[in-house]
């Protein structure tokens, strides 16, 4: 059983180390689109995702000035988090707080309860992983009816 599983963590490893280190486009802006700190908002709410500077494909595509959008939800600000500056260098998690857009997409409805939100968008490379150097929005707050 040995045998079988070393390949699939070789397999695995290069991927991550590949991913770190991706670099950016200088200049290039991510922002939402139709939504501006402190809006007030029904639920569900339809987020779009305005990017300048650099492309979009889908992840585990590698190709040179792209990324996929990554939607952070009722979190700190992108490097202020639990993994502070660790953050810049690790692949995004997927949950409730990270919601991922690996498709490639550039909008999306979700449902957010009665009350104060904040969003925040963050460009990852085909690994997940932010570029370098990293590119994000602002962090907006919205209130949900």
């Amino acid at each position: 059983m040995k045998h079988l599983i070393a390949p699939a963590v070789l397999a695995v490893t290069p991927l991550a180390a590949l991913a770190q280190g991706t670099l950016s486009v200088e200049g290039t802006s991510l922002y939402f689109i139709g939504l501006a700190d402190g809006d007030t908002v029904d639920s569900p709410l339809t987020v779009r995702f305005g990017q300048s500077g650099m492309g979009v494909a889908p992840a585990e595509i590698e190709k040179a000035n792209t990324g996929h959008h990554h939607l952070f939800v009722d979190r700190p600000p992108f490097g202020e988090g639990e993994f502070g500056d660790e953050e810049f260098e690790l692949a995004i998690p997927n949950d409730a707080n990270h919601r991922h857009f690996g498709s490639g997409q550039t909008e999306v409805t979700i449902e957010l309860a009665p009350g104060s939100h904040t969003l925040q968008l963050v460009l990852g490379d085909h690994g997940h992983v932010p570029h370098d150097p990293a590119v994000v929005s602002d962090v907006i707050t919205i209130t949900v009816n």
